[in-house]
């Protein structure tokens, strides 16, 4: 294919199909890093991969890390997760906002280039993935109505922390029942008066069949929902008042099987890299 047929194509495809600025999908990746690879592995995702395998993407248009220091970490509930083995693993975490209905566009692009990132050797191999997948948006909750910041500006506005919470249902029928509770009693009551401007919810989808290797298939398609809550103050300050009791929202039909609170990294350092053990 010549260089003037590959521009004509992308002219082409941007001429159709979807493109509105709702997170119609996420991807959400819990990552740690392997012993004695925390400097590398951070400065390898922040100064290549968050752009090349992530940002420069297709229909992928926003995006944000997270960490969670060793107090973090030890907020972390239930002590024994079917999420994180041990709950404190995977310390970093990456959320990113992918254009409703570009989600299989958007896998084609990435299966490609991850193929590519790792021939060409630029893909840092010392780390486990804890908890990654791709995810369809079910619901955004919001304290405050109509004012403030929307679920598509989550990224990119300036919340102080964010909680990963991850929620099991029997089945699927059980788990539509709970997310309507959630979305129509639990979350708004919990977020009225606290320091959580909104909750995301989503619902995993299953990874394709020529994934990388070393991301593991996703658990839970039809019985699982992921909770992300944006928060206004640090968590390390609001926890025991506001969020202490969150392995119990699952209520009767749903288990809380992991509660992580984190704190935004400051892209371009490395701080916090010395606070994660």
């Amino acid at each position: 294919m010549s260089e003037e047929t590959r521009s004509e194509t992308y002219a082409e495809l941007a001429a159709v199909g979807p493109y509105g600025v709702r997170p119609g999908h996420a991807l959400i990746t819990m990552v740690e890093p392997h012993p004695g690879q925390e400097y590398a592995y951070n400065r390898w995702y922040e100064d290549d991969h968050y752009y090349a395998g992530a940002m420069a993407m297709p229909w992928m248009y926003a995006g944000r890390r997270w960490v969670a220091t060793r107090e973090l970490q030890g907020l972390r509930v239930p002590e024994k997760s079917a999420v994180a083995r041990p709950v404190t693993a995977g310390c970093y975490l990456s959320t990113y906002w992918i254009t409703e209905g570009r989600y299989d566009d958007h896998m084609k692009w990435t299966v490609g280039i991850n193929k590519r990132l790792n021939q060409d050797a630029r893909v840092h191999q010392a780390r486990t993935h804890v908890f990654t997948a791709f995810q369809d948006h079910e619901a955004t909750v919001y304290r405050d109505g109509a004012a403030g910041p929307r679920d598509f500006h989550a990224l990119d506005h300036p919340y102080a922390g964010l909680i990963l919470q991850v929620v099991d249902a029997p089945g699927p029928g059980e788990r539509a029942e709970l997310l309507d509770r959630l979305r129509t009693r639990e979350l708004p009551r919990r977020l009225a008066g606290s320091p959580a401007a909104m909750v995301t919810v989503f619902r995993p989808t299953p990874l394709p069949g020529d994934r990388m290797t070393y991301v593991k298939q996703v658990e839970g398609v039809d019985t699982r929902l992921t909770l992300l809550w944006f928060l206004e103050e640090d968590p390390r300050t609001c926890w025991t008042e506001h969020f202490a009791d969150l392995e119990s929202l699952g209520g009767p039909g749903g288990t809380v099987e992991l509660v992580a609170p984190f704190i935004p990294t400051v892209p371009g350092t490395d701080r916090y890299v010395d606070e994660l053990r």
